[in-house]
């Protein structure tokens, strides 16, 4: 008996803002944007910086605004795993941290085994994320936990 998920690969470009999924099972592919709701700038209106003196009691600590940011990114990331929950090969590719704080994510979230691949790039369009997914992985993916 075959396992439903055998085959399931997923690549995605990601970063603090959007990612995007591509699942490829069985040559069928499926594409997924998810838009995060993670504040660009914590404690800021619409990114404008305020021109009114701050006392120390008004303006939040900054432990504080990253407890919020990182309540607000593992809510994210959640999503994004949700995404593809079950797949077998994983390539994450973006231009910022993003990428490797999933990957964190999904070693300490995900209970099944999974080859994760990641890869540093720039903005890409969606139809060239798909294209990259069709092409295939990075060859380090494909090798990583053979014998």
């Amino acid at each position: 008996m075959t396992n439903q998920a055998e085959g399931k690969r997923v690549a995605l470009w990601i970063d603090h803002r959007r990612a995007i999924v591509v699942t490829l099972i069985n040559d069928v592919e499926a594409t997924t944007i998810i838009e995060s709701d993670v504040e660009r700038q914590l404690g800021r209106t619409d990114g404008v910086r305020s021109n009114v003196k701050h006392e120390a009691v008004h303006v939040p600590h900054d432990d504080s605004r990253d407890r919020k940011f990182n309540a607000q990114i593992d809510v994210y990331y959640d999503r994004v795993i949700a995404a593809f929950q079950g797949a077998q090969t994983i390539a994450i590719f973006g231009p910022g941290e993003a990428k490797g704080e999933l990957r964190k994510r999904i070693e300490k979230t995900v209970p099944e085994k999974c080859v994760v691949s990641v890869e540093t790039a720039d903005k890409m369009t969606t139809p060239e994320i798909e294209a990259k997914a069709r092409v295939g992985f990075h060859p380090m993916a494909r090798r990583h936990g053979e014998s």
